[in-house]
């Protein structure tokens, strides 16, 4: 498939390219400085910018099967990055009839009684942003959109085992949320699921498919 990554150059999109290309999948990496994009003959580098309007966007992501939102201010642009850049580019894929749409977000972001854990605490603006972003999904498009909630991330090694929903733990490694971010599109039962994940103790592709 020909796929689009939203904020190519951060450190889980990095790692979903790479798994994306062993898929044999071609890849389009958008960035705001596409010369730091890793360099691979099925990566085509592209320059986008999340601030600019549904008009624009709409001619840099376009002709692809599948959008991935992976794109994160780490809390330095959260309304114009985290929230709304999200929105214009759902907007973008209704206008560009492009229906798989997979997010990037953060445990318990759709559920607001839980931020008040105090281990938490840092993150309460990420959590309001990725609200607003991931509800607008879920509620407000006709995308066949997978949300895939990632707990605490870690630079570990990735074990390539997971768990997911009520088994969820309280760390993710990097490798591993990018290893299933990249299996999700092989499993048609993730399509309008929301999913929380930790690393775990099944195979990712196995806990995959026993989504219901």
């Amino acid at each position: 498939m020909k796929i689009f990554v939203v904020g190519a150059n951060g450190r889980v999109a990095q790692a979903l390219i790479k798994n994306l290309v062993q898929q044999h999948h071609q890849i389009v990496a958008g960035a705001r400085s596409p010369e730091k994009v890793t360099k691979n003959h099925n990566v085509i580098p592209v320059k986008i910018d999340l601030h600019d309007d549904i008009e624009t966007l709409s001619k840099i992501i376009i002709n692809v099967d599948v959008i991935y939102f992976v794109a994160g201010s780490r809390s330095k642009d959260l309304l114009q990055t985290d929230a709304f850049g999200a929105l214009k580019v759902m907007e973008v894929a209704r206008i560009n009839q492009i229906p798989r749409f997979i997010m990037l977000s953060s445990a318990f972001s759709l559920e607001p009684q839980k931020w008040h854990n105090p281990a938490m605490a840092s993150l309460l603006d990420y959590n309001i942003a990725k609200f607003f972003a991931d509800n607008y999904l879920v509620n407000q498009t006709s995308l066949n959109y997978t949300i895939l909630q990632a707990t605490a991330l870690t630079e570990t090694t990735g074990t390539h085992k997971i768990s997911i929903n009520e088994e969820a733990q309280a760390k993710n490694s990097i490798q591993n949320v990018a290893e299933t971010l990249a299996e999700i599109i092989n499993h048609d039962q993730t399509i309008k699921q929301v999913i929380k994940m930790s690393d775990g103790n099944t195979a990712i592709s196995e806990a995959l498919e026993s989504i219901k």
